[in-house]
């Protein structure tokens, strides 16, 4: 059986998914905010099913809900591809009231206002996994009331401190770009959750803790036994990050040879790195959501005559910047890369 799991972005969210690998650490896990990139997370997810040659599938969404439009489709697709020789189990998990019409219609939407998602998803798995309980520690199971207490904002619970500092370090851990590095970025959150975790027993947890966060998080950017500051740590996993998929963020501009990433922040350290270390790489490019570009090369290509070209932009012939004013949001790397494609092949 092939377990896909799709969350929320948020502290509950990964939670929720946190609890999930205990019994699938194989599984396929997303995760997804509200609005277009729900549907569009549904429909890769659907996409794979459709392509896989197994027959079982365990499809759980949490933190999320859906309208009863949203539904009524997605019940139409399950319908129609068990119909047709699959065997999906489709387990919605959530707790928003804004989803309660659709919990009302379908009996695999699961709600519950009283309790976080993450609270919900641990009760479902201590209730229909008998060996569940043995793969969670005691400090785990605190881990997950700590989640309960802020999410749902029980200020008097007695992890509701400890919780504030989780659903912080969660919300800062930005580190690994997400839309390029998906499985990366989630298992950096899962790993210093469970790091965290291994606090809230001691006196003065959460402040012991928050002290300790900077810490944890270069712990788990190190490649090595080598300690350096945050940012030269994030730039060189980036990097590695990036050379294992450069083929697939390779872009052409004549005979020059360019890697794209999409809204990478700071990238004069990372840039400069990847392309010391990829000496057949000419340049680098990143854009960001809302259309900004930034060049970075070493000598081998003049990157302020590509802006230029590219939408008036300008700078230094190693480091340079420009707008697309007609660059839609999205949360497809390969979308953007066919429109800078295009733009790059539309210059002289």
């Amino acid at each position: 059986m092939i377990f896909f799991h799709m969350s929320h972005t948020d502290l509950d969210g990964y939670g929720c998914q946190l609890i999930s690998r205990k019994i699938y650490p194989n599984g396929k896990f997303y995760n997804a905010n509200y609005g277009g990139e729900v549907k569009s997370t549904i429909s890769t997810i659907i996409a794979q099913i459709k392509a896989s040659n197994e027959k079982d599938f365990f499809f759980l969404i949490s933190d999320l809900n859906l309208s009863v439009d949203e539904s009524k489709n997605l019940t139409k697709i399950i319908d129609q591809l068990n119909n047709n020789g699959k065997n999906i189990k489709l387990q919605l998990l959530d707790h928003h009231i804004t989803g309660e019409a659709s919990a009302l219609k379908y009996d695999w939407y699961f709600l519950d206002t009283k309790r976080s998602a993450t609270k919900i998803v641990f009760d479902y798995f201590m209730e229909n996994y008998e060996e569940f309980d043995s793969l969670c520690s005691f400090e785990f199971k605190l881990l997950i009331e700590a989640i309960d207490d802020v999410d749902i904002w029980c200020e008097f619970d007695p992890y509701f401190e400890f919780g504030k500092v989780i659903m912080s370090l969660v919300s800062s851990a930005n580190e690994i770009n997400g839309t390029l590095f998906p499985d990366e970025n989630r298992n950096f959150r899962h790993k210093l959750l469970l790091k965290a975790a291994q606090y809230i027993t001691k006196d003065s947890g959460h402040i012991v803790l928050d002290d300790d966060i900077h810490h944890l998080k270069k712990e788990c950017l190190m490649l090595d036994e080598q300690n350096d500051t945050i940012d030269n740590l994030s730039a060189k996993y980036l990097v590695y990050l990036l050379k294992n998929k450069k083929d697939q963020l390779t872009v052409y501009y004549k005979e020059h040879k360019g890697l794209l990433s999409y809204n990478l922040f700071n990238i004069s350290i990372a840039a400069n790195t990847f392309l010391k270390e990829n000496p057949d790489y000419d340049f680098f490019v990143n854009i960001n959501k809302r259309g900004n570009v930034g060049f970075r090369a070493t000598g081998k290509i003049d990157v302020s005559v590509l802006a230029q070209k590219l939408a008036n932009g300008g700078g230094h012939p190693n480091a340079s910047g420009a707008y697309f004013d007609d660059f839609k949001e999205t949360i497809d790397y390969q979308v953007v890369k066919k429109y800078i494609e295009q733009k790059l092949s539309m210059i002289d």
